[in-house]
């Protein structure tokens, strides 16, 4: 994984005040609403976050796909269920926590088995992923 520091905008898009309908479209109207700074809505923490870029697909069943931006945030206390960043044996990767019935890291695809956690492994919970941002093109979630 590759860490990314985030860069200032020098002026923010402005953000539509009425929301956005995924099922049956609703007439729209053109209010806006005060710009919308992704450094202010992503990051809560900023001495406690950063991002990282994720390589390999172990997680896509969630929505988290190769070359994604990950937005962590170190000053969370990781809960069951959260998707985290964690160093284990030396290396970082991208999992689900999972603490009952037993203490495991799941992958989110068919093909990775859930990593089961001992006391005697080399186990650190980095981070928790608090947002994904990955591109979209032509409709399509881009390669």
């Amino acid at each position: 994984m590759r860490c990314i520091m985030p860069a200032q905008t020098p002026t923010p898009p402005p953000l539509m005040l009425n929301r956005i309908s995924a099922g049956f479209p609703s007439p729209a109207t053109d209010y806006l609403d005060r710009p919308l700074d992704l450094n202010e809505l992503c990051i809560q923490r900023p001495a406690a976050t950063f991002f990282l870029r994720v390589e390999g697909n172990s997680m896509i069943e969630a929505g988290i796909f190769p070359d994604d931006i990950l937005v962590v945030d170190r000053s969370l206390t990781a809960r069951h269920g959260h998707i985290i960043i964690a160093r284990l044996d030396q290396q970082f990767t991208v999992k689900e926590l999972q603490l009952k019935p037993q203490p495991q890291l799941k992958a989110h695809h068919p093909h990775y088995p859930p990593i089961l956690l001992n006391e005697f492994q080399d186990f650190e919970i980095f981070g928790v992923v608090t947002w994904n941002l990955h591109s979209l093109r032509n409709g399509l979630r881009a390669p």
